[in-house]
């Protein structure tokens, strides 16, 4: 068998067209909407409209009266069901080192509403518009008090408190990492100090499908279904049902079918996806809910929103010597599904791809009055590298040093891998340095001087930025970062590979069938990829976190070579050979010396028939697996990103963008560059306009339309360049880094900086993102006063 990676034709390392895309594009991708059900009704929310009150009283009985209307249920008939809360499965502890409180977190607010937007009852009718129009009818009394949307002013003294009695000063936990002593130590011999207090504004994911969810119950099973847009249909499904709905989790299941964008905010379980099911119990009917696109803006979990102080300590040489890092991370309300993960798990990033000998984060989780927060491409990667990036062009500009110079100066060299970070992570492979030199060439930073020139020949200014960004990816999650994958060979010989992984825009039906190309050399219209139905899929982790076609791909090969081991067997029985004669290539059997050949295929369609084999020999040919990836994976790479800025409207114009990224072994290049692109459009997003705005005397959302949360467009972007410089990794067999978060991680540092460099001839030292005109020309308004 030829174990080379890319010699197959339509396997890894092509770039394959996507075989979704023709159903995507056509109109004919199955989403939650697509999906009918016989005698289903409609569920309205009603929600919130304060960010803190009391709940008096609710009087349903006009919406009740509704032509149409067939319940309408409150927080107290949930309880009256027994139906239990959602949780979080991220541990943290307080400063004291007790175990962080865990305030209830029920489906419908139960005394008292913590958020604009937080569901007080549900209206169920034979239409959409009926419970609509009653959802309106449902009288709720409240009595408003004090709200805070600000993690920063929630930790003052006096702040509006959160959970009363139970948190009393609005920090759930204090998480640090690295060591505390030593980075003092090395900060009391520097020469120098940089210090910058900055904010990573909060943002909303918006897919292009908001979510939705379509529940159903089987009485004589006593079983529930739950079809919903979801990242982890297996994690969600036992979540649900052991946590909330007090069942087995084999009476649920869960479907996931075409998911229209995710980027993290679909790897929970939501409020909604509880409603639906124990409506559906109550009624004997699918109950169906989607969310309105402002509907989206005040349910949807959140992402990002932190408070942070960076401050990095250097010799005379610009050498590092210590790094310290501060944060306030905005929590929410409440502790969702994964919460406390992102300010904390992926805190490792902020070594950044430099030598930094000492480096200490301290986080504080901090409550408020806002929707609870959830992962977002890179969930935690882009704050810490905006961090370290973000300081370094700082603290050159104060030392007088060139900005490249200053990083070549501390770079990891690739002589040192494996290299231990002393905070955190252990990089395997990198070449930061040549990707760092690929950048500054394809880019023609040296002929920046030259374009700025012009720029200010017709009056605008213009910048320059690179930035090195590395993330972790697959890991480190060992005990629970498995995944599964099946191979199904039907009485045909095509074959069918059943993926625990869940499809949201990657291109896994593509990647996962080079893949089976690669492993047995199967022709690709004979393959088909099932993913996100937990009746079909055995087990699966879910995608998150950029590791499907690493996890997946272990898994796949593994139940791969499974059935190699099992079809050499039966090509030996079916001609007439030795064992030991029998090899194996590109999807074909053959005896050693001798023209004697089988594809895989004939083997298959033969595994079926009976009395081909001992009658002690099982029939069919399928095999699974389920590994644990022994390591997580480091994807780097460097970032140049140019603009152009017009000091009088304060408009800023991206000009150029160039990424030279490093994610290991390439099993399709051009589904690579498709999330690269992604990853930039949406870290560019964010710093060039999306912020979730809150009135900050009383935590009223003031972002709940596209007029008021500007999502990039492609008139924004550039033609984005994409050059590979794959180092493949030597964590897993396939040499595979992620992928899918690494545009987002370097692109937010990247577009700040370059702004800034625009902006410093005129004495801008830094500027919060995001760099709106009318914050940029705020800041040139005020240097020039200056």
């Amino acid at each position: 068998m030829d174990t080379r990676i890319g010699v197959h034709p339509g396997g890894m390392g092509e770039s394959v067209p996507r075989a979704e895309d023709v159903r995507l594009v056509t109109g004919r991708g199955r989403y939650v909407d697509n999906i009918a059900t016989a005698r289903e009704v409609d569920m309205v929310v009603v929600r919130s409209p304060y960010a803190a009150a009391k709940i008096v009283g609710i009087d349903t009985s006009e919406a009740a009266a509704h032509p149409g209307v067939l319940a309408v249920l409150t927080g107290a008939d949930l309880l009256a069901d027994g139906i239990g809360t959602l949780h979080t499965i991220v541990s943290r502890h307080k400063r004291d080192g007790s175990p962080m409180e865990r305030p209830p977190f029920h489906p419908l607010a139960i005394d008292q509403v913590r958020f604009v937007g937080e569901g007080v009852a549900i209206v169920v009718a034979q239409t959409r518009n009926a419970a609509r129009d009653a959802a309106d009818l449902v009288f709720v009394e409240y009595d408003e008090i004090d709200a805070v949307s600000s993690a920063a002013e929630a930790v003052g003294e006096g702040a509006p408190v959160v959970w009363p009695g139970l948190v009393d000063d609005n920090v759930s936990f204090v998480f640090e990492a690295g060591d505390r002593d030593r980075v003092e130590a090395a900060f009391a011999k520097a020469d120098h100090v940089t210090e910058l207090e900055f904010r990573v504004t909060r943002v909303s994911a918006n897919p292009l499908e908001p979510r939705s969810a379509l529940g159903g119950y089987d009485p004589v099973e006593e079983r529930y279904t739950l079809t919903s847009g979801v990242q982890i249909p297996h994690k969600i499904r036992s979540e649900i049902a052991e946590n909330t709905l007090g069942i087995d989790p084999m009476r649920l299941r869960l479907v996931s079918p075409d998911v229209g964008g995710a980027f993290g905010m679909k790897g929970s379980p939501f409020p909604e996806h509880i409603l639906v099911l124990w409506a559906a119990r109550r009624l004997g009917r699918p109950v169906r809910w989607t969310a309105t696109r402002s509907e989206s803006f005040l349910s949807d979990y959140h992402a990002r929103d932190n408070f942070t102080t960076v401050t990095l300590a250097l010799d005379r040489s610009g050498r590092f010597l210590g790094l310290k890092v501060r944060t306030k991370a905005n929590l929410g309300a409440y502790l969702a599904f994964n919460t406390p993960h992102s300010p904390t798990n992926n805190l490792g990033g902020l070594s950044g791809v430099y030598t930094t000998p000492a480096i200490h984060a301290e986080v504080l989780g901090v409550f408020t009055h806002t929707q609870p927060t959830a992962p977002y491409r890179g969930a935690g990667r882009p704050e810490a590298t905006y961090a370290i990036e973000r300081v370094i062009d700082l603290a050159a500009q104060e030392m007088g040093i060139d900005r490249i110079e200053l990083r070549r100066r501390n770079l990891i060299p690739e002589s040192a891998m494996p290299y231990d970070t002393g905070f955190l992570f252990v990089y395997d492979t990198g070449q930061f340095e040549r990707n760092m030199d690929i950048a500054l060439e394809a880019a023609d930073f040296a002929g920046f001087d030259a374009r700025r020139d012009r720029s200010r020949a017709y009056g605008m200014l213009r910048g320059i930025s690179l930035v090195n960004a590395i993330e972790i990816a697959g890991g480190p999650f060992r005990k629970t970062n498995e995944e599964g994958a099946e191979i199904r060979f039907d009485p045909g010989g095509g074959a069918t590979l059943l993926m625990g992984t869940q499809n949201h825009g990657q291109g896994h039906e593509t990647a996962f069938r080079q893949m089976a190309v690669e492993f047995l050399g199967l022709d690709p219209k004979t393959v088909r990829v099932v993913s996100g139905d937990t009746d079909v899929v055995r087990h699966g982790r879910g995608t998150f976190g950029s590791r499907s076609v690493m996890a997946g791909g272990l898994a796949l090969r593994r139940a791969a070579d499974k059935i190699l081991a099992r079809a050499t067997v039966l090509a030996a029985h079916l001609m007439e050979a030795d064992l030991e004669s029998i090899e194996f290539d590109a999807g074909t059997f053959r005896v050693r010396d001798s023209n004697r050949n089988l594809r895989i295929e004939e083997v298959a369609r033969a595994s079926y028939v009976r009395g081909t084999f001992p009658d002690d020999w099982d029939l069919g040919l399928s095999e699974h697996a389920i590994v644990v990836p022994p390591e997580a994976n480091f994807p780097n790479g460097a970032h140049v990103c140019e603009v152009e800025v017009d000091p009088q409207t304060g408009a800023v114009i991206l000009d150029r963008y160039l990424v030279v990224d490093d994610v290991g072994t390439v099993v399709n290049p051009m589904l690579v560059k498709g999330q690269i692109h992604g990853g930039v459009a949406q870290g560019v997003g964010q710093a060039a306009g999306e912020e979730v705005v809150y009135d900050p005397e009383n935590a009223q959302l003031l972002t709940g339309t596209f007029m008021d949360y500007p999502m990039p467009r492609a008139e924004d972007l550039p033609m984005i360049g994409v050059i590979s410089n794959p180092v493949p990794s030597t964590n897993n067999a396939l040499g595979i880094k992620g992928a899918g978060e690494a545009g987002t991680v370097g692109a937010l540092p990247a577009y700040m900086n370059a702004v800034i460099h625009a902006l410093s001839p005129l004495g801008v030292r830094h500027l919060d993102m995001p760099a709106t005109p009318f914050r940029v020309w705020r800041a040139i308004q005020e240097a020039r006063q200056a």
